[in-house]
């Protein structure tokens, strides 16, 4: 990953927060990382919106309840803690 910092948002890498860092691993490698499985079948979490568990199976996935954009780096992939979100009503550029 050396060149990570160059495509998210000014100053932002794969330690950021929030919505920065959802953007970050959006974009990171050409969309590349966003999609790729996270190591172990995934991390079981919390949607930081609504409240709803369940498990982020990539790096970028979305709460199957509301939506909520959630986002985890590949440094901190094994870090429940390290798990961000974008804000309530954010949508990814795509969408």
């Amino acid at each position: 990953m050396s060149d990570c910092g160059t495509c998210g948002p000014a100053g932002a890498g794969p330690f950021s927060e929030g919505k920065d860092l959802v953007e970050f691993v959006y974009c990171a490698h050409g969309g590349a990382i966003a999609v790729a499985p996270l190591p172990g079948g995934g991390i079981e979490t919390k949607c930081q919106g609504c409240g709803e568990k369940f498990v982020m199976k990539t790096f970028v996935s979305k709460c199957p309840k509301c939506g909520g954009v959630h986002a985890v780096s590949p440094p901190r992939s094994q870090d429940p803690n390290g798990i961000q979100f974008a804000g309530v009503g954010y949508t990814l550029p795509d969408n």
